[in-house]
């Protein structure tokens, strides 16, 4: 069973520093339907104007998770961490007990469009921790592991039992992702276009699978997917 979210039917903020879509509900933005999708919580499409962003603000008890795709992002937070991710870098914050963070673009010309994302974790309370993992350059037509509850592959590990995947498309590339029984997946498209499983699939749009046994991608150009393979 597969069900699709249209890009054209996110909720939209439009703040004139910041224009976000949003594939579930989020601050203003709310819908009943789309609260989210098995642990995952929050898809945040955001483009950032030049030298704005988001000031110290606090999380706690959260998985969050930031794919940078054009231009850079400046992060500070309360454990010492500060750093720009820039494009194909991915950013993993565990709010756990708490942890104060700002997001800044650090450029005087360019906007910074990047995904936010947002897991809810297994447990509460847990230590706050940082990582970040590059795919500057992955081959396409491959799944790549992000993050994982076990770390494994080197991925980052997260305080929750879901796998996130990139693929990145080039020339018509396919990869295919077995979902095993009782496993649930969500396909998000960050850029460009694909099938899933012979259904076409834009930028912005996405997918919900259940009672499947695998997913099939196919790539219509250059394109770039998340696959958030989940309990």
């Amino acid at each position: 069973m597969m069900m699709i979210r249209k890009a054209n039917e996110r909720g939209h903020a439009d703040h004139g520093w910041l224009n976000s879509y949003h594939t579930f509900s989020f601050a203003d933005y709310h819908d009943p339907q789309w609260m989210g999708f098995r642990d995952l919580r929050v898809i945040n499409d955001d483009t950032v104007a030049a030298g704005m962003g988001f000031g110290q603000h606090p999380h706690r008890d959260m998985e969050i998770i930031s794919y940078v795709l054009d231009g850079e992002l400046e992060h500070r937070d309360s454990m010492g961490n500060g750093r720009i991710i820039k494009p194909g870098e991915f950013q993993y914050l565990a709010a756990g007990s708490g942890v104060v963070h700002s997001e800044y673009n650090p450029s005087k010309r360019n906007p910074v469009h990047f995904l936010q994302i947002w897991i809810q974790p297994d447990k509460r309370g847990a230590k706050p921790a940082y990582g970040e993992k590059a795919y500057l350059d992955t081959t396409p037509g491959r799944l790549n592991l992000v993050a994982s509850k076990s770390g494994r592959e080197g991925s980052l590990r997260i305080n929750q039992d879901a796998d996130l995947w990139l693929a990145r498309f080039r020339n018509g590339e396919t990869v295919t992702h077995e979902l095993k029984p009782k496993r649930h997946a969500w396909v998000h498209v960050a850029e460009g276009g694909v099938t899933l499983n012979g259904q076409p699939l834009n930028g912005g749009d996405a997918a919900a699978v259940s009672d499947e046994s695998k997913l099939e991608l196919a790539g219509q150009g250059k394109a770039q997917v998340l696959v958030f393979d989940l309990n």
